[in-house]
């Protein structure tokens, strides 16, 4: 069994800053691909970021691009979500997901992050 858990989400400011972690521990032997998605009320679930194994390429949104920037630590399992320069419009759920073993794939439980003055 692999379990996720999310942390640093909260309340901040419009301009402001939030890192968002992801911890993941279990049985596995790898841990490959690994992202965030976020999803707000009424709108659907968006690919925020996503880093590759080797944290050499990395994607993300036209909407963050430039303001938020993934990153992992292979020693400790950890996947991070710097997010700089927040706007309203970033407030949701941030969910991370990882892939492990090549093929299956875990979710978090997920965060909030709300933008607000």
């Amino acid at each position: 069994q692999v379990q996720l858990v999310e942390s640093g989400g909260g309340l901040v400011q419009p301009g402001g800053s939030l890192r968002l972690s992801c911890a993941v521990s279990g049985r596995f032997f790898s841990i490959d691909g690994v992202g965030w998605y976020r999803q707000a009320p009424g709108k659907e679930r968006e690919s925020v970021a996503a880093i590759d194994t080797g944290a050499i390429t990395t994607k993300y949104a036209d909407s963050v691009k430039g303001r938020f920037t993934i990153s992992r630590d292979n020693v400790k399992n950890v996947v991070y979500l710097q997010m700089n320069s927040l706007k309203p419009e970033d407030t949701a759920v941030y969910y991370c997901w990882v892939v492990v073993d090549v093929k299956k794939v875990y979710w978090g439980q997920g965060t909030q992050v709300t933008v607000s003055s």
